[in-house]
């Protein structure tokens, strides 16, 4: 059993970032890009961007609940069966059609809110794997490169081979030059869609270890469609499938019913290997069981559980944010309604990891774990070293947030390289992190801190199993517990929470 001391249980939870700076050399890309095309009207063209968007972003909500029963129940029929691996069109159809224009606005005001989003994704899928080193990934729809940014700023020295799945034409041209100036790049091969990818690629190399689709269901405005889409890419996966959608009702329900989906298919084949196991004769029972570790499905992120959703008809939606410094284009161009704009954006985003195999059997982090109360620490305490808490004195009031300004980055200097915190750890330390057991819940929301009481809504496992979740709200007291009540004090919205 593995036991966390009180600053490792705090570093092992902390998984969202303050302020994510976009670096230098993405940033400068961007730049040369804008400066090679023609920028006329460009605030037009990100407002009719922004529109298109903001038109598809709750598509979800507009379908009825009952067209997204029909398509979990009519993707098994009979009828359907040779159909429901083959998209008729793909998503560019179905949704937003990214001309050059189109492309502009995007490359200047989106890209760099998606690159963080991914950034903080898959950031955490290293910080809970930290084994996990991926050769082999495949990136649907690519856009200009949003999600390949953030894959060589995780993993640059083992990724080998990505493909790139994108069918607008001048979002490929976008990608490949922003990668112009880059070195050191893998193999990259680019296709319109699955299919093409399916026919020019072997069958022994179709699976890869990491695929990601990062916005793209819901620009597609049939659920049917987004779970076919789903089963492909689950299809596609050897180990880990990320899926992220905006931060909205209909992205989060979207995610929800794709994770949904891919549990139940991964427990009726469970289901049907147990059924055949039963048959077989005892001599071959072990090797049956020991293959039964391939089967099955878990969420790495950000659930502890593979239960029902909690917040499953509350009205509520699961979903994160992460605050962006914003670059000069986005400063330029965007909205601001007569105002200045300000040096950060706030990018909100829904997301599921899912990863292949039975989820890990471990020890919840507290287990093995004695805090003392507040009475019991000054009992302990030696009179010399008293240190007087000044800010516990008072009523605690709101923090202001810290909003960057251009003095802050002088013109040479990569916030990137500065604001990663890998570097505190040397080499051949080890740092704490959060295994995959069902013991750590997620903070939903920003926690609320009222006098020396501090509340956070918690989604976290009921049973050690994972196989149940509930969202419960926690209040920490300083008195009863000062040293989880000093983590929740610096917890922020996104990151976990040890029972």
């Amino acid at each position: 059993m593995k036991l966390f001391t009180a600053e490792g249980l705090k570093e092992a939870a902390k998984q969202s970032q303050r302020m994510l700076p976009i670096p230098r050399r993405l940033k400068k890309a961007i730049e040369n890009f804008l400066q090679e095309q023609e920028k006329q009207d460009m605030k037009k063209k990100v407002s009719k961007l922004s529109d298109a968007m903001n038109e598809f972003k709750n598509v979800s909500t507009q379908l009825k609940s009952a067209d997204g029963y029909e398509a979990f129940r009519d993707i098994f029929d009979a009828n359907e069966r040779s159909k429901r691996w083959k998209l008729k069109s793909s998503y560019e159809d179905a949704g937003l059609r990214y001309k050059d224009d189109e492309t502009l606005a995007y490359v200047a005001t989106r890209m760099p809110a998606v690159y963080c989003a991914a950034h903080r994704v898959l950031r955490e899928v290293k910080r809970r794997l930290p084994d996990f080193c991926p050769a082999r990934v495949l990136d649907y729809g690519s856009g200009p490169g949003s999600v390949f940014w953030a894959l060589r700023a995780i993993w640059s020295r083992s990724i080998t081979d990505v493909n790139l799945v994108e069918p607008s034409k001048s979002m490929s041209y976008a990608s490949r030059n922003l990668l112009r100036d880059v070195k050191g790049l893998p193999i990259i091969h680019s296709y319109e869609n699955i299919q093409a990818l399916n026919r020019n690629v072997t069958k022994s190399e179709r699976e890869h270890d990491l695929v990601i689709a990062s916005y793209v269901l819901a620009e597609i405005p049939s659920m049917k469609e987004r779970i076919t889409l789903a089963r492909q890419l689950w299809g596609l996966t050897r180990d880990i499938l990320v899926l992220i959608e905006p931060g909205t009702p209909g992205g989060s329900s979207t995610i929800r019913q794709i994770r949904s989906h891919i549990l139940w298919l991964e427990k009726k084949k469970c289901r049907k290997s147990e059924t055949t196991s039963k048959e077989a004769f005892e001599s071959q029972e072990s090797t049956l069981n020991s293959s039964s570790s391939d089967t099955g499905a878990f969420v790495v992120a950000p659930c502890a559980h593979d239960g029902v959703c909690p917040m499953d008809k509350t009205g509520t939606f699961c979903h994160f944010v992460q605050r962006l410094e914003r670059t000069y284009s986005q400063r330029t161009y965007k909205r601001s309604k007569g105002k200045p704009l300000r040096g950060y954006e706030d990018e909100k985003f829904s997301f599921v990891v899912l990863r292949r195999g039975q989820r890990p059997e471990s020890s919840w982090p507290l287990d093995g774990m004695k805090f003392d109360t507040l009475k019991e620490q000054h009992a302990k305490r030696n009179p010399e070293d008293l240190v007087i808490d000044y800010e516990d004195q008072f009523e605690s009031e709101p923090e202001e947030e810290y909003v960057p300004s251009e003095a802050d980055n002088p013109e040479g200097t990569d916030l990137s390289d500065t604001s990663d915190e890998e570097d505190v750890y040397e080499a051949g330390e080890e740092r704490p992190n959060a295994d995959l057991g069902s013991g750590w819940g997620r903070i939903i929301f920003s926690p609320v801190r009222r006098g020396k009481r501090i509340t956070m809504d918690i989604c976290h496992s009921t049973k050690r199993d994972g196989s149940e979740g509930s969202l419960d709200r926690l209040v920490i007291g300083k008195s009863k517990n000062p040293t989880l009540h000093h983590q929740a004090r610096r917890s922020l919205w996104g990151d976990l929470w040890p029972f």
